[in-house]
């Protein structure tokens, strides 16, 4: 039998293969578990709100290069009215939405009723009633905004009051399942909770406050059927998200101003680092039912 003789790969077949590859390297993307954005580093982008004297800054969500990795939450933002400003008024049929009052005094229109609103006030704003913002004070209006996507949109009812509540007016306590280190404050859940401040949304599940003792944490955690958002309003600490070396969990450095978002199933938590007669670190935080697919 003669041998069968084996002709050598011409070198521009193998510089051919090696571009394919790293070419369908490049193109694979992987979405990230976390996110993590700053409040003093968030450019403006125009809005539906905005005008000449109110503001948007997009922390998550519309407007922010990776809105798409959100599923229930469309937008989680930073309101800032001028004074003396005033916003567009808007009207969302498929969107619930929150505001948190971070600074200042204002009010807030909700169909026919202006409402006065005063610093770590909360509320919420039901699909299908128009609102706007107004700042009749000398000093700037700042909100933060979070709206949640609604199946299956219902027409609100003509004289829908605004449901609106200040922090100071909830109570501090421990939340099973999590040490005494960190206590929290239940702002709003489902219109059928019975332990939060305000119960009415759809798709957002819990609205809280989370204050920390110095060395305190919420133990590193995880949602299966929920994303999560943490924002950091005082203190500072590391941050939980994603998995770490040890494959629980990754630290990061947080202070005022941090903004994490947590997909379902990302490990999440915080851990004080604050000195005993310092503040303590407080976190606003919110949950959300992520859409599975039918």
């Amino acid at each position: 039998m003669s041998p069968v003789w084996m002709h050598p790969i011409p070198r521009s077949c193998f510089f051919l293969l090696w571009f394919v590859s790293s070419a369908l390297a490049a193109e694979r993307h992987v979405d990230p578990t976390w996110l993590h954005r700053s409040l003093d580093s968030i450019k403006e982008q125009p809005s539906d709100l905005t005008s000449s004297n109110c503001h948007y800054h997009p922390i998550f969500g519309m407007g922010d290069p990776d809105a798409t990795l959100l599923r229930g939450i469309v937008r989680y933002g930073e309101i800032i009215v001028d004074s003396q400003g005033t916003s567009q008024m808007v009207t969302y049929k498929e969107e619930e939405q929150v505001y948190f009052v971070r600074e200042g005094n204002g009010q807030v229109q909700y169909g026919a009723e202006l409402t006065p609103i005063r610093p770590q006030d909360f509320m919420y704003l039901a699909p299908g009633i128009a609102h706007g913002i107004r700042n009749s004070s000398d000093r700037p209006l700042c909100l933060i905004v979070m709206g949640f996507r609604v199946p299956n949109p219902t027409v609100a009812p003509a004289d829908s009051r605004l449901l609106k509540a200040n922090l100071e007016e909830v109570p501090r306590q421990e939340v099973a399942g999590h040490p005494p280190s960190t206590l929290y404050q239940l702002l709003m859940g489902a219109a059928d909770s019975k332990r939060d401040k305000i119960a009415a949304a759809r798709v957002l599940t819990s609205l809280f406050v989370m204050e920390f003792d110095v060395g305190g944490t919420n133990f590193p955690h995880h949602h299966d059927r929920e994303e999560e958002i943490y924002l950091v309003l005082d203190g500072h600490g590391d941050m939980v998200a994603g998995g770490g070396m040890d494959g629980v969990e990754g630290r990061h450095p947080a202070q005022v101003g941090d903004a994490y978002f947590f997909r379902l199933n990302c490990t999440v938590g915080f851990y004080n680092e604050g000195a005993i007669g310092k503040p303590k670190s407080r976190i606003l935080a919110v949950r959300s039912l992520y859409p599975f697919s039918k």
